[in-house]
């Protein structure tokens, strides 16, 4: 029988934590997404970005950015959304990294709400311009990408103004105090 070390305890327990984080980003943007009727790609409103800066902002750039990268770009290769994967992937998996990188900068181990809402304000620039860059390939056009800016700002909104309270609440309970 092997012996259970603290180190190998503590490695399942982060592997735990980052499944449930992937796959809590992946519930929520496969269930509760709305597609929007601007132009052919106007893309969707989930709530999978909620989840993004709640992973990020409660677990750190690492989690943030695995939780992002996986869970939505799993989705995208089984919702229809195949040839968007490769480009979620980047978008998402930076996204979830800038978010945890600025709210745990300094020590601050995603406390502060400010910079909890600053990280995920300036996160949201960075993935706009890779979704336009990467649709801007695959359409073959710098105009039709446009299309998907609205409805990535409006999809970046909601999920702030949802993941601060959720991150303020949990932050009170026992398992986030430090």
């Amino acid at each position: 029988m092997q012996k259970t070390t603290a180190y190998s305890s503590s490695k399942t327990y982060d592997l735990i934590i980052t499944s449930m984080l992937i796959a809590l980003v992946f519930v929520a943007t496969m269930l509760l997404n709305i597609r929007l009727p601007i132009a052919a790609n106007g893309g969707l409103v989930h709530l999978g970005t909620t989840m993004l800066f709640t992973a990020a902002l409660l677990f750190g750039p690492k989690k943030g950015a695995i939780a992002g990268a996986a869970g939505m770009g799993l989705f995208d290769l089984v919702s229809g959304w195949t040839l968007w994967a490769p480009i979620t992937i980047i978008a998402r998996g930076l996204q979830g990294y800038l978010v945890g990188k600025i709210a745990w900068s300094g020590g601050r181990g995603g406390e502060s709400l400010g910079f909890n809402i600053l990280a995920a304000a300036l996160s949201i620039p960075v993935m706009v311009a890779i979704y336009y860059i990467g649709e801007a390939i695959i359409f073959s056009s710098w105009i039709i990408p446009a299309a998907s800016i609205p409805g990535n700002l409006v999809q970046n909104a909601v999920g702030l103004a949802l993941a601060i309270p959720v991150v303020a609440a949990l932050k009170k309970t026992p398992y986030f105090r430090n």
